[in-house]
């Protein structure tokens, strides 16, 4: 993979802390607007950056870059997604995929016309704690209760309560505590159990934007609550229960750190498989194989899974009547 970045903010540079560590993958370029051309400069010596461009589409152009990841705040995904589609790239697309379910299928659409790969950036799909979950949870016997808590003070909560919108909390750039940090919970949840039958969302909303809320899906059989927090704390945890034992994870749902399987009666058993410190470091392993074997049943399988994310996202929205990104604007 011949790999050009769009964005030079904190994902970015989580993304190259670790890419280094897949020989696979070229970094061939990397762009943002030119205000960035300065830090553009040093993460291209820091990291041996093939180019560096101002201008996104002088970046799309370059015939050398087959794949390009954005990194860009939520109201943009969509837009650069198309555009790196158009111009014959394979896309990988931070979470959330877009911000709203429209914008996902045209995307879709246009990926298959177009016989590119297009996929979503989300850890926990990829993370070996998470594929050794989903062989152990038959084991569970009947699932009755499932309850995933990601919750964490967020610095930019401060700013926002001191009067700076950033865009983790601006709504018409589709932030939030749903789009961003409860996400994770609905990836996990969702590639787990697949859909649900009803959704509900009780967010906390300040301003405009839900800081924080907490996401019911019921599953009919058995129901499911996703707590996702920006403005306040606790100890992260995943739990699922069934009649025969349970798991429990004591970390957020993007991380999927080890856990424990226990089943009724019996001794608790210590899972974790990771092998590498970086929790992005699996999925990029995966996007690369992905690209290079043109491996389309994997990529329709993922865009799969995502779509049902989306559907998810937006009945949430609905349920609490929440208007976000661009889907704000065409109400306004």
């Amino acid at each position: 993979m011949k790999l050009g970045i769009v964005g030079a903010g904190m994902i970015v540079q989580d993304l190259l802390s670790f890419i280094k560590d897949i020989p696979t993958i070229t970094l061939q370029a990397i762009s943002s607007r030119p205000s960035h051309e300065e830090k553009l400069r040093l993460l291209q010596q820091q990291y041996s950056i093939e180019q560096v461009y101002s201008n996104y589409c002088e970046m799309l152009s370059d015939p050398d870059v087959d794949t390009v990841y954005i990194g860009l705040p939520n109201h943009l995904h969509y837009d650069y997604a198309k555009e790196a589609l158009l111009h014959g790239k394979h896309v990988i697309c931070e979470k959330p995929f877009t911000s709203n379910l429209s914008e996902f299928l045209e995307l879709k659409e246009l990926a298959e016309k177009k016989q590119l790969i297009l996929v979503e950036a989300i850890t926990n799909q990829y993370l070996k704690n998470y594929l050794s979950m989903k062989d152990h949870i038959p084991q569970l016997g009947d699932i009755k209760i499932v309850e995933c808590n990601y919750s964490q003070y967020s610095s930019r909560y401060v700013a926002f309560q001191a009067g700076e919108v950033l865009p983790a909390f601006n709504p018409e750039m589709s932030g939030g505590a749903l789009m961003d940090i409860n996400l994770y919970n609905i990836h996990l949840v969702v590639g787990l159990f697949g859909s649900p039958e009803r959704v509900e969302y009780w967010p906390n909303m300040e301003r405009g934007i839900d800081t924080s809320g907490i996401l019911l899906l019921d599953y009919g059989t058995f129901k499911c609550v996703c707590i996702g927090s920006k403005d306040s704390t606790a100890p992260n945890s995943v739990n699922i229960q069934g009649n025969n034992g349970y798991i429990n994870m004591k970390s957020s749902a993007n991380i999927v750190d080890s856990y424990n399987y226990v089943l009724n009666r019996q001794e608790p058993i210590r899972v974790d498989h990771k092998d590498h410190a970086h929790r992005m470091y699996d999925e990029f392993v995966e996007f690369d194989r992905m690209i290079r074997e043109l491996d389309w049943d994997t990529a329709a399988q993922m865009l799969e899974h995502s779509e049902k994310v989306m559907q998810v996202v937006e009945q949430a929205k609905q349920s609490a009547n929440l208007v976000f990104g661009p889907d704000r604007l065409r109400h306004n």
